[in-house]
């Protein structure tokens, strides 16, 4: 009797003793993944992809934290420019990229309004991403070539609706940013038209605002400012809530008396679907200290950008509301890119 209840008991201490190794065992496949890569992360060079030319403001961006990151992380951060397509040749190339952190994509704005207005959708920007942090934003402003009789938005508006073929808006292709946001200005509030040219990219488009070859361009402060202040462009409001500090003498398009019309330029960091959740959580916490370096902030503040540095999670959320606010603007004005 004694002896089988030492045996029951011996068989009741292995049973609780396997169970707790397997346990162990699955907690630590579980959750050795993420730590273990992130610890060994970055094991080769990263590729940060700008999906535009060199020289405009995510280009800016991406090569100052590329430049931190590589000091931090003890590996080499590197960008490469892949446009074309309005941003979507870079974006699909991360979308296929293997999903260990060692590719990663710098996005504009376009990143969520691309896929609204193409018919055959290139990608899907929560699915095919894990969103990383949003990095920076910055005041868009209205400008014009000198060569245009205005001095504010109300004459601009007036000098259009007298020659409707007439002007011009340099844009970084169809369904862009810029492009839906001179669609929402001209368009759709004022019954106005404008013939839209595409480039690539915003540098592009800026060259040849300033040539003279295009007469408007909306873009972000940070890419205008040197040709505001050498008087190539002129300023006619600005579309964020308040004043830029860059640009305190022109109003908003709310004092313009044009309301409603709030809108921003923004740059954020993503990685393909399926990357470890620990790389991710790296990535972001690195972002979010680099973003609030004096020096960085100084460098994106004389640029006309306010240093964000969000969790995922917010991102994730930015994403959501700016594809809630222009796929309106998209049905509204009927924008469809084959």
């Amino acid at each position: 009797m004694h002896r089988h209840s030492d045996c029951a008991t011996r068989e009741r201490t292995m049973r609780v003793l396997t169970l707790t190794f397997a346990g162990a065992v699955l907690l630590s496949l579980a959750t050795s993944g993420s730590p273990t890569a992130a610890a060994d992360y970055p094991a080769k060079p990263v590729k940060m992809v700008v999906p535009f030319p060199p020289g405009g403001g995510v280009d800016v961006i991406a090569r100052t934290v590329a430049q931190k990151l590589s000091a931090r992380l003890g590996g080499q951060f590197y960008v490469e420019n892949l446009p074309g397509a309005g941003g979507d040749i870079g974006t699909v190339a991360v979308a296929n990229a293997a999903p260990d952190g060692h590719t990663v994509l710098f996005v504009a704005p376009d990143f969520v309004t691309s896929p609204l207005v193409k018919a055959k959708v290139a990608y899907n920007p929560l699915k095919n991403f894990a969103p990383v942090s949003l990095v920076a934003t910055a005041q868009e402003a209205i400008t014009i070539h000198p060569s245009v009789a205005a001095r504010n938005v109300g004459e601009l508006l007036t000098l259009i609706k007298s020659s409707p073929n007439r002007y011009t808006m340099a844009i970084p292709g169809y369904g862009t940013l810029s492009h839906l946001e001179g669609l929402r200005l001209f368009g759709l509030s004022h019954g106005l038209h404008v013939t839209y040219v595409p480039f690539q990219g915003l540098a592009p488009a800026l060259t040849s605002t300033v040539g003279g070859h295009t007469t408007i361009l909306i873009g972000p402060i940070a890419l205008v400012a040197p040709s505001l202040k050498d008087g190539h462009l002129h300023a006619l409001a600005v579309e964020g809530a308040k004043r830029s500090p860059l640009l305190a003498d022109v109003p908003t398009l709310a004092e313009a008396g044009i309301l409603n019309h709030e809108s921003e330029f923004a740059t954020g960091l993503l990685v393909p679907a399926g990357t470890p959740a620990g790389i991710v959580r790296l990535l972001q916490a690195q972002i979010a200290q680099i973003t609030a370096l004096p020096d960085v902030k100084e460098r994106l503040g004389t640029l006309g950008f306010d240093p964000i540095g969000s969790t995922s999670d917010e991102f994730a959320a930015w994403i959501k509301a700016e594809t809630a606010k222009w796929a309106p603007i998209v049905r509204a004005a009927n924008v469809k890119i084959n």
